[in-house]
């Protein structure tokens, strides 16, 4: 059972438009490396998980991926909010503007849709902890790489507390590997 509370785990308050960012942000919206992506893949593995400490940890950290899912589209929302049709046309949006008007679809800044093809399982709850940090990092070099791109600390203060949540993911699914190893869990 989930409970929301109707609050983002981090203030999200810009007031700057910037297309641009926006659509360098769904690359944390629809993305391979995406908070989306990442909530299914964990909600999935959970279940292959051999006791409750690993369902509840898979359970707790997908949770958690879909309040960064929602930080991130209330990111892109806010850097778009009263953009005129020129504004997409000039941040290379028209395709998206086209389709979704000012909605945004769930694809990375490429304009490549999402797929479930970016999920990983195995059935294997060690390889799939090993899948699991190693999307943390890559979500977490993304976050490097889109604060690189700003320096609107409106844009950075969020994006900042998601890398580092990535970081507490990743030490959180390899503490818990580690504790499967060390106790020859199967």
């Amino acid at each position: 059972m989930f409970k929301y509370e109707k609050k983002l785990q981090y203030p999200v308050n810009i007031t700057k438009k910037d297309l641009k960012m926006a659509k360098y942000l769904s690359a944390q919206y629809g993305g391979p490396d995406s908070e989306l992506s990442a909530s299914l893949q964990y909600m999935n593995q959970r279940y292959s998980m051999p006791d409750e400490k690993g369902k509840a940890l898979l359970t707790d950290i997908a949770t958690e991926e879909l309040g960064h899912l929602e930080m991130i589209a209330t990111m892109i929302y806010q850097l778009t909010k009263d953009a005129t049709i020129e504004d997409f046309k000039n941040a290379g949006m028209g395709g998206n503007f086209t389709i979704h008007d000012g909605t945004f679809f769930l694809n990375d800044p490429n304009g490549v849709p999402f797929t479930t093809a970016y999920i990983s399982t195995t059935g294997d709850h060690i390889t799939d902890l090993e899948s699991d940090m190693a999307a943390e990092q890559r979500a977490r070099a993304t976050y490097e790489h889109l604060m690189d791109l700003t320096n609107d600390p409106d844009v950075l203060g969020p994006l900042d507390f998601l890398r580092q949540r990535e970081i507490v993911h990743y030490q959180r699914f390899k503490e818990l590997r580690n504790y499967y190893l060390e106790n020859q869990i199967k």
